[in-house]
């Protein structure tokens, strides 16, 4: 397959924009990417269109799409919010009303240029199926949560291994260990079994840290340390960890943790909505710490669109250090690009466009609404701050196409929505039933 654009944004280390360019794929590579358009009948025609590396999306929860502005009011950063409101709907819901709601969730990110995804959750074996048929590559952790139940820690502990193990061989979706939160809702016992089985399978946890102090309060409180420096005495520190939220780090810590794969999930529109602190980025980057951007679940942030996530991030972190020059649209794009690949363990396959690398690839509609004027400023700025992920008009996962001129071709997009609908209403009519 040979594509002619008349801009390549490759986000590699010399930070290439080819105009025009050119791509060559060979089965599910980039075999050749170069300046020029390649004079031949074969190739794909994309002028007056920007190709780039699809985004990743570093953090959220899939079947949570069908509790959608179902939590208006209420922060689910709380224990309060999460036990009383979140964790109620969620006894509601079972394996079969989360198939129902997967779709419209991957079908939201490849509309919006969401190539790569990192998920926890509950009903992993639902995600992994939908994620299969989708053709989105995947990141997806097996969700534990504990809270003290012996039984609960038994039965998770064999379905997450029987989850890693059935992800091994598979080309686009790699398997993690879930726990929802250390020390809060993930005993000591289980926290060291958790970290036998990434070991065991050469994987990540994807946990939800820092939140609020509550890892730290409790930390003090039963062993008078922080929980950085627990988890670095436990031994956690030494597997990747995708850190999602990642608030109330200190500075002390985060010297602890720079030289381990500890990589923090910037969620800012979650926190936002949540009424919380957006994430230090400007000091984790100062420490020379990997920072990745994520949605998380969309009844906390409303929206899969990764391009509004960026303009948000970026204005949060410009707004909490009082200073225009705290990051860049460059430094943004490359967070939702290569920060990500690199949190989930994947900078050799995708985040940029360079010959070898999976050809993981979105197209933009130079002619949509956002972009003019392009005298003036860079293209960085415009993806950032002008446009949206409906610009995306084409995209691709390991040589395989997901969407072309808007129109999805591995989701029905149609049924999707009408099974999530058929889900909210089940879940109402079990809410109402139980009052």
């Amino acid at each position: 397959m040979i594509i002619n654009a008349t801009h390549i944004l490759t986000m590699d280390k010399e930070a290439r924009i080819l105009s025009p360019g050119h791509i060559i794929i060979e089965n599910d590579e980039i075999k050749e990417i170069g300046k020029g358009k390649m004079d031949t009948p074969e190739a794909i025609d994309f002028s007056g269109k920007l190709l780039m590396p699809g985004l990743v999306n570093a953090h959220t929860h899939t079947p949570m799409i069908l509790t959608r502005g179902m939590c208006e009011g209420v922060s689910l950063f709380t224990m309060d919010g999460f036990l009383n409101t979140l964790r109620r709907y969620e006894s509601y819901g079972d394996a079969d009303l989360s198939d129902l709601t997967i779709d419209a969730s991957l079908a939201e990110m490849i509309r919006t240029g969401t190539t790569t995804f990192a998920d926890q959750y509950f009903y992993a074996d639902r995600i992994f199926n939908h994620t299969d048929k989708s053709g989105l590559r995947g990141v997806i952790a097996y969700g534990i949560v504990e809270l003290g139940s012996e039984e609960a820690r038994k039965r998770e502990t064999r379905f997450c291994e029987e989850f890693l193990e059935k992800c091994q061989q598979h080309p686009v979706i790699k398997g993690w260990v879930g726990p929802h939160a250390f020390f809060v809702d993930n005993s000591l016992e289980l926290i060291k079994q958790e970290i036998a089985m990434a070991k065991k399978y050469d994987t990540g946890f994807h946990i939800h840290f820092a939140t609020s102090n509550e890892e730290n309060d409790w930390g003090r409180e039963h062993y008078n340390s922080t929980a950085v420096k627990m988890m670095k005495e436990l031994g956690i520190l030494e597997v990747p960890i995708l850190a999602a939220h990642a608030i109330t780090v200190s500075e002390d810590d985060m010297e602890a943790v720079k030289d381990y794969p500890f990589y923090p999930v910037m969620c800012p529109s979650s926190s936002m909505r949540s009424g919380f602190p957006t994430a230090p980025v400007k000091a984790y980057r100062d420490h020379g710490i990997n920072v990745a951007l994520g949605t998380d679940n969309v009844c906390s942030s409303n929206s899969y669109d990764m391009f509004r996530e960026m303009a948000t991030a970026g204005k949060l972190i410009i707004h909490r250090e009082g200073d225009v020059k705290a990051i860049t649209p460059f430094d943004l794009v490359q967070m939702a690009t290569m920060g990500g690949a690199k949190a989930l363990g994947l900078e050799e396959k995708v985040g940029s466009l360079e010959k070898g690398k999976k050809a993981d690839i979105i197209a933009l509609d130079l002619d949509d609404i956002g972009w003019t004027p392009f005298a003036g400023q860079d293209f960085y700025t415009q993806l950032v701050y002008s446009i949206s992920g409906h610009t995306v008009s084409d995209s691709m996962v390991n040589g395989k196409w997901l969407m072309r001129d808007k129109k999805l071709l591995t989701v029905d997009y149609r049924k999707a929505v009408e099974d999530n609908e058929t889900a909210v209403k089940e879940l109402i009519k079990r809410m109402e039933k139980d009052e």
